[in-house]
């Protein structure tokens, strides 16, 4: 106990034992150059979880809201030590919290100087620009202002039309400190800052990146339009891979690159062997054909030698089934994406419930990532190659 004590008091030499049983100890707990007055009471097992903590008004005032945490700390410390450590520790947090609470508010400039950038970009209204380059008329608006004015969030259109939104988080020293600025975007979107920069200056970026982009969106909206995608339901305008279905349970999983969306993209292709083997060598062998003049869904039908299931012609359901084990289309957000080889049967699974099924059976084995057994419905060979996912 002697040791814990001298350690007690090099740790906080403001706090020391007031009586000689040592279940009372009073001084000053020390955070960020501040001292603050306290009492510990201790019962006479000396345990800290049944100890009493007195604070004075001050400090009540920082910990109120961490009563619960204090009480959990108290309650796992082995000794005082460890506790005033912990205790300590929280105090840190409260007064760094406190003081970003607290934290005083932007000049007047501020504000003034912010009000008359949001009315350049138009408070509740259409702003129609005519550009002196091309005659093309462009279209800003502001959707969002909070009631301190440190969140702001513009919408713009694209040439196609697309609607897209930012959001500009402003820092107390705007517009000296850079705003935080949030899109929806394929690629990374940093804004070029300056110190008299303004929301002006962040728009006219906005619409610069949403140019740049324009051709991306175009790709991926001419495969959403015409083909059936079956993963990710809703993409959002930063998603750049699709799986598109193809029909007899295969799909072709494909991964665009934004900056070169007409470039060949990675291609996957998800099926009974089958059926997307001949696909594989066709692409293999018409590489040649792929012409980045050209829109990536016709290359697609070019090299590959098909048509993707038309949303005009086919219900969604002409080309899907349910996964043959747990009877659901989608588990988890997945879809079944294992599919027997036998093409009398070609039924599909999910990875995760053809996993179980495998694992359930006597006869399978397993080698590495790769399971072999028996297909539920036809009971001819399956294998299953665990993806990289956790089953």
């Amino acid at each position: 106990m002697e040791g814990r004590e001298a350690n007690l008091l090099r740790q906080f030499p403001l706090l020391l034992p007031q009586n000689r049983a040592k279940t009372v100890y009073e001084g000053f707990i020390s955070a960020q150059g501040k001292d603050f007055h306290l009492r510990i009471l201790l019962p006479e097992d000396l345990q800290v979880k049944n100890a009493r903590l007195l604070c004075s008004w001050q400090l009540k005032t920082i910990l109120n809201g961490y009563h619960q945490i204090i009480q959990q700390r108290m309650q796992h410390s082995a000794d005082l030590m460890s506790f005033m450590m912990e205790l300590k520790m929280v105090l840190e947090v409260a007064l760094k919290n406190r003081q970003e609470l607290y934290a005083l508010p932007p000049p007047p400039q501020f504000y003034s100087s912010l009000i008359e950038e949001i009315g350049t970009l138009g408070w509740d209204k259409w702003l129609l620009i005519l550009s002196k380059e091309n005659g093309e008329r462009e279209m800003r608006r502001l959707v969002y202002v909070d009631t301190c004015f440190s969140t702001i969030k513009l919408k713009a259109e694209d040439a196609s039309g697309r609607e897209h939104l930012i959001t500009v988080k402003l820092k107390a020293k705007y517009p000296t400190e850079s705003p935080d600025c949030f899109v929806d975007f394929p690629v990374p979107f940093s804004v070029s800052w300056i110190p008299q920069g303004s929301l002006i200056s962040i728009h006219s970026q906005f619409l610069a990146a949403l140019e740049s982009l324009k051709a991306f969106w175009d790709v991926m909206d001419e495969i959403d339009e015409k083909t059936w995608v079956l993963e990710p339901e809703k993409p959002t305008r930063s998603a750049t891979a699709r799986r598109i279905a193809l029909g007899n349970n295969a799909s072709i999983n494909i991964e665009v690159d934004p900056r070169h969306p007409t470039m060949l993209p990675e291609c996957c292709f998800l099926g009974a062997d089958h059926v997307v083997k001949p696909l594989g060598i066709k692409l293999s062998q018409n590489i040649h054909l792929w012409d980045p003049e050209n829109s990536l869904l016709q290359n697609l039908k070019d090299v590959l030698e098909i048509d993707f299931p038309a949303r005009s012609i086919l219900e969604k359901s002409d080309f899907t089934m349910d996964c043959g084990i747990c009877y659901a289309y989608q588990l988890d957000g997945n879809i079944p994406d294992q599919v027997c080889g036998n093409p009398q049967c070609g039924q599909p699974f999910h990875q995760i419930c053809l996993y179980e099924w495998l694992r359930g059976l006597l006869t399978s084995r397993q080698s590495f990532n790769i399971i072999f057994g028996e297909c539920p419905y036809c009971s001819k060979p399956i294998t299953l190659k665990m993806s990289g996912r956790k089953p």
